[in-house]
């Protein structure tokens, strides 16, 4: 039986304290984050594939659902406790940027001289600070430690928790392992939610052919998405109960693997997504370089920023009258502004907003008369 180490009350320990309700600790989280702005705004932002025609294809508010609904599977099967691993799952990718790894990766070279982005620490701001301009969300230590160390890129063979208390805003890189068990969980259900989805999805959009996939792939894991989460969830469970840790058996993990090389070469760095790639590129940067302008120019005088005669600075505007005292006060630093502004962009936000920069004023001049 896997049982966590770190005692609840530390694990249900909020960043301020409050009095519970009937819900439970982690229940309540669950219903915080589903209400919560970025929550939503996952809906039209890219899990792989951006802007498809095809309404099947994965988004990222799916995927994080795809990731719940197996994590959720794993806990019950092994007696953990499945609200935790839930909330972790639903808040774990808040703080992916617009256009999924592409867009991150863009932001991160812009912020090369400040250590990069990674969308795992990223998420924990979103919940501690973003969401209710600068106050959070105020989660539980347990949802926020899952949260930042459910890294989905590294493919390791078993997993276990650190059973330490740790300073989570004090967190870089991805080498960090989550607290709980749970926590555990929902790192190997990111990937077995992805891997099979992100494989179907190319299928459907003749990216790839069904003929190119390893046979050790479909022999082992399955032929469609749904056997392959199928197998992957009962080897999960078949190896904690026999190895008291969460982990996939010597064949399973191998086909994994395979699959995980075969989606990189011929999904994520293919041409098709290559070429994706450096439209998002001109299109974040320069919302990047436009707001940085701006913000170097008005600062927080919030009517100057009606000179622009755009949408797009009238609402930066209001963002940033909103988490004034934020960084004013608690972080005492303005660095993150056009960061924070971005990095909450849907794809299609940082479309509409790149159309106006660059249509006549004149479309956009009574807005502002």
């Amino acid at each position: 039986m896997l049982e966590n180490r770190i005692p609840l009350e530390k694990l249900t320990e909020r960043v301020y304290p409050r009095v519970e309700d009937e819900r439970g600790f982690y229940f309540r989280d669950i219903t915080a984050i589903i209400h919560s702005y970025p929550f939503r705004r996952l809906k039209h932002k890219t899990q792989v594939f951006f802007s498809p025609k095809n309404d099947h294809i994965c988004t990222r508010i799916e995927h994080v659902m795809h990731v719940a609904t197996i994590s959720v599977t794993i806990c019950k099967a092994l007696s953990l406790e499945s609200d935790l691993a839930w909330a972790i799952s639903l808040a774990h990718d808040l703080g992916h940027t617009p256009f999924g790894h592409t867009g991150e990766h863009i932001i991160s070279s812009l912020l090369a001289g400040q250590g990069g982005f990674k969308h795992e620490g990223y998420s924990l701001r979103v919940v501690d600070h973003l969401i209710n301009y600068g106050r959070g969300l105020n989660l539980t230590y347990g949802v926020r430690d899952g949260i930042i160390n459910h890294c989905g890129e590294v493919f390791e063979q078993s997993y276990r928790p650190d059973f330490t208390v740790k300073v989570l805003s004090a967190l870089e890189g991805r080498s960090a392992y989550p607290s709980t068990w749970e926590g555990v969980a929902v790192r190997a259900s990111d990937r077995i939610a992805y891997l099979g989805r992100d494989l179907e999805d190319a299928l459907q959009l003749k990216i790839i052919d069904r003929k190119q996939i390893p046979p050790v792939v479909t022999e082992t894991l399955g032929k469609s998405n749904s056997d392959m989460i199928d197998t992957l969830v009962k080897d999960v469970i078949r190896y904690a109960n026999k190895n008291g840790e969460i982990g996939f058996s010597d064949s399973i993990y191998n086909a994994m693997i395979v699959l995980k090389d075969f989606n990189y070469k011929n999904i994520y760095n293919s041409s098709v997504l290559e070429d994706f790639h450096k439209f998002i590129e001109r299109v974040l940067k320069t919302l990047w370089e436009y707001l940085s302008s701006i913000f170097a120019k008005y600062g927080y005088e919030y009517e100057k920023y009606k000179e622009e005669k755009t949408m797009l600075a009238s609402r930066f505007s209001d963002f940033l009258s909103k988490m004034e005292d934020f960084y004013k006060n608690t972080e005492k630093s303005d660095k993150n502004v056009v960061l924070d502004y971005i990095a909450g962009m849907t794809d299609a936000y940082a479309l509409d907003c790149i159309s106006e920069l660059y249509l006549p004023g004149k479309f956009f001049y009574n807005f502002y008369t």
